[in-house]
């Protein structure tokens, strides 16, 4: 059954569902869901992630977990806990720095790439990584860090519309053989108090898309963790700016088909992405209710600059490439920092039981500066993305890197992979 008939059959069945329980079935469907297929991900995919522009992007959060390994005190094992490690390219990157950072560290390292489908496809060569599929997070009393990256802006959201003066949410339902979308009453009570807990309320027929399942997301974290960090990366905004009737009457959520924007969730299902930005307030207040404290957000910008990207770009010439290999580099560390796109997504940095350290991410140092001046620049492999290939053109730009940010005017391919 694909996905297309299951979301029919439980139509014929019960009637209307909601939007979010259309997209699970859209996105997870055991057979046929869209990230149940293919590997999304990539030059052949629909949408580029910043482990592949890179491998710094890894490098540098590799730094950033040394010094909280450091924080802890240096436990032996140093556990890191994935979520939605898709292909397994940011494990690899983090391994592949952190042997080069200190050989306790490496010692200590335990590196578990969890994914609800087995997509992991990068081979690692190293013991200290371990693979899991499953549902929700089967670990206990882990000591280190819990990591994400784009992984919540793929989790189901509800749509909801302010029509006229009576908040409606919207539903999917069938108009003959057609697929369409209706509103009705709110699914759940849930609903409406996200909107009273930010103290928000939307203007006449504004769309807006809300995530219910940040709060048990929270609680599944807080529980896995003992003590250590929580960070995650991901394209949203805080509550005020991401509900912001001006900016974003429309919401946020986006679909996407090999490159290209389509902006028809009920269409191709299971064949293209559907994605909403994350309201990092809300996920914060999840995390302060379960037992995580709030750190810091910074945009990725900010956090890799603190951590002295600079350095690595500066030092490139040290190599012996090509001009179009030095070429592809450079664009590929401009990329993950460039206003508008990668360098405009968010990082929040939750702590449990280790008080409110100052993370190198969260502040440049003296320290972090000196340690990565002192670290071999990493480079591109065959399992990273060369932006000046011409895998993206002007004519089918469509990577994750812009596409969420409708608002603003989207960064050109073809300029990164200028950059000299």
């Amino acid at each position: 059954m694909s996905a297309e008939f299951e979301v029919r059959r439980r139509i014929d069945e019960r009637g209307k569902i909601t939007f979010a329980e259309f997209m699970d079935i859209a996105l997870y469907w055991p057979d046929g869901g869209y990230y149940t297929g293919q590997e999304p991900v990539g030059a052949q995919g629909d949408f580029y992630t910043s482990p592949a522009v890179h491998p710094s992007f890894g490098a540098l959060l590799g730094v950033q977990l040394f010094q909280i390994w450091k924080y802890l005190g240096q436990p032996s094992p140093f556990s890191v806990l994935e979520l939605g490690a898709g292909n397994g390219l940011l494990c690899r990157d983090i391994i592949s720095y952190a042997s080069g950072l200190s050989e306790e560290f490496m010692a200590s390292l335990r590196y578990i790439c969890l994914e609800r489908r087995t997509v992991c496809q990068i081979e690692f060569g190293t013991p200290v990584t371990s693979r899991v599929m499953a549902e929700g997070l089967p670990f206990k009393n882990l000591v280190g860090c819990v990591v994400s990256n784009e992984y919540l802006d793929a989790f189901p959201v509800h749509q909801l519309v302010m029509a006229g003066d009576v908040l409606k949410e919207v539903y999917v339902g069938l108009e003959g053989q057609n697929l369409v979308e209706i509103t009705g009453e709110l699914s759940d009570p849930g609903l409406v108090n996200r909107l009273n807990g930010l103290g928000l309320e939307l203007a006449p027929w504004q769309t807006a898309e809300i995530n219910l399942n940040l709060g048990n997301l929270a609680k599944d974290i807080a529980a896995t963790l003992n003590h250590g960090f929580v960070l995650t990366i991901d394209y949203g905004r805080t509550a005020p700016d991401l509900y912001d009737a001006e900016q974003r009457h429309s919401g946020t959520l986006v679909t996407y088909h090999q490159h290209v924007q389509t902006d028809s969730p009920l269409e191709l299902i299971g064949r293209q992405d559907i994605t909403a930005q994350v309201d990092f307030t809300s996920v914060a207040q999840a995390g302060e209710t379960a037992g995580l404290n709030t750190l810091g957000l910074v945009t990725q910008r900010q956090f890799l600059t603190n951590l002295n990207i600079s350095s690595l770009q500066k030092r490139l010439k040290e190599h012996a490439m090509t001009p179009r290999q030095i070429q592809a580099n450079r664009a590929g560390l401009t990329d993950l920092v460039r206003p508008g796109g990668l360098g405009d997504f968010k990082i929040l940095i939750q702590s449990k039981n280790v008080g409110r350290p100052v993370l190198w991410g969260l502040k440049a140092s003296p320290q972090a500066a000196d340690l990565v001046d002192n670290l071999p620049v990493p480079l591109l492999t065959d399992n990273h993305i060369s932006l000046p290939d011409g895998l993206f053109t002007e004519s089918n730009t469509g990577f994750e890197a812009s596409w969420p940010f409708t608002d603003q005017e989207p960064p050109e391919a073809t300029g990164a992979a200028q950059t000299s």
